[in-house]
């Protein structure tokens, strides 16, 4: 069922099923989450089986504000507070050393924990009426709305057509930034990148005055965290990052018998066959992250078994999105 997520009577049926252990699609800015009280082994076990997620594989705790963060992290590093005070809330996921005996079944039995405080207005209204709650609900596990390994959901009915009706979902939108969290583990001292996203490198750097490892630099003891597989989001049609030779290359090659294939690119290309569905990728890295996961999405539902995508630039900008487009490729 989904219900407008602007509405305060819905934030509050929301909040009242997660105090009771259930399962709900929640917006925020980067994309829609499967959520569950943090704190109830049983719900997060829910989250797992729903999605066929490995339960070692953790889970981001999503919290309505900073003051939270005591109730989960037994300590937050000088750096990770400057990244709190100018990103929070917004997409960055901050790894911190966990309290003991809190959220082991969310952080996958490790000794941190992935905390983030969302920008989304209605994924701040419903944390905010959770903390109201008699017993109160501090903190909300929430991975992607998805099966384990697939693509992303940026809308409520991607969420639905994922779960069916039965799942209750919070209506906030079109995300506006479309891909998952930046994740900077704050455990060793300096932060370390390990899941790039809008939240930029230069942007953590000129935060806390620290240049961000990336976890090839300091890979002893690197926790687990989310999106971080080799192959992830990816659809059901196969994806290939190709330049725009090539692209054009495979294209004429095919000819006008082309099928069954889907082209996402920058670059001008002439099309030999009207069967070929083609989509433009935007000029900036911000509008293509808002629409990755929406056109991947677009392409399996028109049944294609081929995405043809132009390899996205090299620069900082695109980070991101180039970590997404090489996870699905390599699924």
């Amino acid at each position: 069922m989904i219900l407008n997520g602007n509405l305060p009577a819905a934030v509050a049926q929301a909040a009242h099923a997660l105090q009771r252990g259930e399962l709900l699609g929640l917006p925020t800015e980067t994309v829609y989450g499967l959520a569950a009280d943090a704190d109830n082994e049983a719900a997060v076990a829910a989250i797992f089986a729903a999605k066929g997620r490995p339960s070692n594989h953790p889970l981001i705790v999503h919290v309505a504000d900073a003051a939270a963060i005591t109730r989960f992290a037994k300590e937050v590093p000088l750096f990770a507070q400057q990244l709190i005070d100018a990103f929070w809330p917004g997409p960055l996921t901050l790894i911190l050393p966990r309290l003991p005996g809190r959220v082991s079944a969310a952080t996958g039995g490790q000794d941190s924990v992935g905390l983030r405080c969302p920008a989304h207005p209605v994924a701040h209204s419903l944390l905010q009426a959770c903390t109201q709650l008699q017993p109160p609900v501090w903190g909300v596990a929430a991975p992607s709305a998805n099966r384990f390994g697939r693509v992303s959901p940026t809308t409520a009915a991607h969420v639905q057509s994922e779960f069916g009706d039965d799942l209750l979902v919070l209506d906030g939108g079109e995300c506006a930034v479309g891909i998952e969290s930046t994740i900077i583990d704050c455990t060793r001292g300096v932060p370390v990148l390990l899941r790039p996203g809008a939240v930029s490198r230069a942007d953590i750097e000129r935060a806390c005055g620290l240049r961000p490892l990336s976890k090839d630099e300091l890979p002893a003891h690197t926790p687990r965290a989310s999106g971080t597989l080799l192959a992830h989001y990816a659809p059901d049609a196969k994806v290939r990052l190709m330049d725009a030779k090539q692209l054009q290359a495979g294209l004429d090659l095919l000819g006008a018998d082309a099928a069954h294939l889907a082209v996402y690119a920058r670059t001008p290309l002439q099309m030999p066959s009207a069967k070929v569905q083609l989509r433009r990728m935007p000029d900036d890295a911000d509008a293509a992250a808002r629409e990755l996961f929406a056109t991947l999405r677009h392409f399996d539902a028109a049944g294609v078994r081929l995405i043809w995508i132009e390899t996205p630039p090299s620069t900082p900008a695109w980070e991101g999105v180039r970590d997404r487009l090489q996870r699905a490729a390599a699924a």
